[in-house]
């Protein structure tokens, strides 16, 4: 048997992988992590030698360090995840291979944790999203989107979906092997359905095509060309957990059930609830048809053009609705009148109303006027002032 008495941490971190590391199903991001400690300088002590006041210089020197990929400093997270896994082989080297005495890094403090990310999907991302994605060469990058954002389901348990573990009929996608290691059944929505289908069922084999590092380089490059900041594939996971909460017809534990949370303190951190949602419940049911009415009539963008016939104000989310006349304050009131007819009416007959920015992305914001249903005068392009003040 090999002699473990004198090894040194750097041999000890190798050997943890070789015995340890591969038998957990983190073994990938647990094997980058123990490249970051043989980098350490401590990894040349031996294990035995090496104290409380190490492991907190180790801890200060990572702290200061930056991560090459990114430019960015090491975070306070990765370096708390680099000290579990220390204290973890100190432990296995303690008890099994006789290599060390107490476990250093029990006393030593961990960086305070970061906040728990609240990054929720805003409507006109999610809507350029969707729209890059029906454009998208590798057509199933739609569907993995939509799948994240109806079922919550983690990107590794996306990937890994086998088409025979897909119950269309009962509308359950089964999960065998899930990140905490128990199987799961997730309900599929109509959409999540309609987003598998459009791939093409079939009875046996992987569902996606796309591998990890694959979808993570669909995903930078898509945020990078639509020019959407800090947002991660997992906050997918955030905002449908987040949105199965705001049904209002689920409670904790039936979420839980859905997104494979088995800690309700963690679910907890995973729910930001729309400040809007929260609006209407204060108001209960009083003012719940002032609020509908309130809710439609919002400002909505349009634009001002020049023609022949005079200057047209064409509102951008509604196909065909816009309004001609001799000058632009007669056309922005018009297209005001005309908005606000639209609206009621589809309020009356109950027809659904686009969000108002989804078309934004497609011209110069600096021409745009939010035209204001309600409002004697909108604002022109460039300006926060009203029309009337320009106009006249």
């Amino acid at each position: 048997m090999q002699d473990l008495t004198n090894i040194t941490l750097g041999e000890g971190l190798k050997l943890y992988r070789e015995k340890v590391s591969i038998l957990k199903k983190g073994y990938a991001q647990e094997s980058y992590r123990i490249d970051a400690l043989v980098r350490a300088p401590m990894a040349s002590k031996v294990m035995r030698d090496i104290q409380s006041p190490d492991i907190a210089d180790y801890r200060d020197w990572r702290l200061g360090q930056k991560n090459l990929r990114t430019g960015k400093p090491i975070s306070a997270a990765t370096v708390r995840l680099e000290m579990s896994l220390l204290s973890s082989v100190f432990d296995v080297a303690r008890i099994e291979w006789g290599a060390c005495g107490p476990n250093p890094v029990t006393d030593v403090r961990k960086p305070a944790p970061p906040p728990g990310r609240d990054r929720r999907l805003q409507p006109r991302e999610e809507r350029r999203i969707m729209r890059y994605c029906h454009n998208h060469p590798t057509f199933e990058l739609y569907s993995v989107i939509v799948l994240a954002l109806e079922t919550a389901m983690r990107q590794g348990e996306i990937l890994k979906l086998q088409w025979s573990h897909i119950n269309l009929r009962q509308g359950i996608a089964h999960l065998p092997e899930t990140k905490n290691g128990s199987k799961r059944d997730v309900p599929l929505s109509v959409k999540a359905r309609e987003a598998i289908m459009r791939l093409g069922v079939k009875t046996q084999g992987r569902v996606f095509g796309y591998t990890s590092n694959g979808l993570k380089s669909a995903w930078r490059l898509m945020n990078m060309r639509l020019g959407i900041e800090d947002l991660h594939f997992h906050d997918l996971r955030h905002e449908a957990t987040s949105r199965l909460f705001e049904l209002g017809t689920l409670d904790m534990m039936e979420v839980a059930a859905i997104t494979g949370h088995k800690s309700l303190s963690m679910l907890k951190r995973y729910t930001h609830l729309r400040a809007v949602r929260l609006v209407k419940k204060l108001e209960g049911h009083k003012h719940r048809g002032h609020l509908a009415v309130l809710g439609h009539l919002v400002p909505y963008p349009a634009i001002a053009e020049q023609t022949p016939e005079g200057t047209v104000v064409r509102v951008l989310d509604f196909e065909g609705l816009q309004a001609t006349a001799s000058t632009a304050e007669q056309a922005i009131r018009s297209a005001q009148d005309a908005l606000l007819r639209h609206l009621m009416v589809s309020l009356r007959d109950k027809l659904p109303v686009p969000q108002p920015d989804q078309y934004l992305d497609l011209v110069d914001e600096d021409d745009v006027i939010m035209l204001d249903p309600l409002s004697q005068y909108s604002a022109l392009p460039g300006s926060s002032e009203p029309a009337h003040t320009f106009l006249q």
